[in-house]
């Protein structure tokens, strides 16, 4: 494993929001879900692809607290493009699993 240092770990944007829009990604190649994300105030809305079908119908994503990197730079999925990375861990089939906080935050709220 790779070690980074602090100043490299400062760098990632780590940001909670919460989930207000979710469809099925029709268009995708593999099962995956569209999902906007409101990150609060100064980052606002953004959206993503999310392979996360295994576990979350788009009506179960509703309403949920995310953990997203909100950072990175714009990419091309297919016919949209993703304004995010929102995080997970997979499962023992490989199952996108999501990564949330334990209790409520303000949306916006940086991981510390």
């Amino acid at each position: 494993m790779e070690t980074i240092d602090w100043n490299d770990f400062e760098k990632v944007e780590l940001r909670v929001g919460t989930v207000t829009r979710a469809e099925v990604f029709a268009e995708a190649k593999m099962p995956a879900h569209k999902v906007w994300v409101d990150f609060g105030q100064g980052l606002g809305v953004l959206k993503t692809s999310a392979r996360v079908t295994g576990h979350y119908t788009p009506e179960e994503l509703v309403g949920r607290q995310v953990v997203g990197v909100v950072n990175f730079p714009v990419k091309q999925i297919g016919p949209m493009r993703s304004e995010f990375l929102i995080t997970g861990f997979a499962d023992e089939q490989g199952h996108i699993v999501l990564a949330v906080p334990d209790g409520a935050v303000p949306n916006g709220a940086r991981l510390s």
